[in-house]
């Protein structure tokens, strides 16, 4: 899949596109995907989420761009950003390889979660 990145997010942005909503930044690391999306509101964070993984994991398969059989796992996290913030989550985002080489995604998971259920639930 790693040598398939470009495609696979040239991909997620149409499908991102096709219904109606923006996307900032996107980037394909081999286990995960980072992407800024603006959504449509007539569109919820789920069923965007479900038609990006059934639409580009249908896509990776039938191009066979990896081995085996694809597929998304069955969870994925979404966030909030402000509009200030914008600009710096996409680089963020873009600087994934680099990032990568510090932190391994279970940390950054690990990280999100903790810091977003602290903001969610102070104690």
């Amino acid at each position: 899949m790693k040598n398939n990145r470009v495609r696979i997010e040239k991909y997620i942005t149409g499908i991102v596109n096709n219904n109606g909503c923006k996307l900032y930044a996107i980037y394909a690391n081999p286990e995960h995907v980072h992407f800024l999306v603006s959504r449509s509101p007539d569109m919820d964070e789920e069923r965007l989420a479900d038609i990006i993984a059934n639409s580009s994991a249908n896509f990776i398969n039938k191009n066979k761009l990896c081995k085996g059989n694809f597929q998304w796992q069955m969870s994925c996290s979404a966030f909030s950003v402000s509009k200030r913030e914008v600009d710096h989550i996409c680089k963020y985002i873009l600087n994934q390889p680099e990032h990568h080489k510090k932190h391994t995604y279970k940390d950054e998971y690990d990280s999100y979660i903790k810091f977003y259920q602290k903001t969610i639930n102070p104690k």
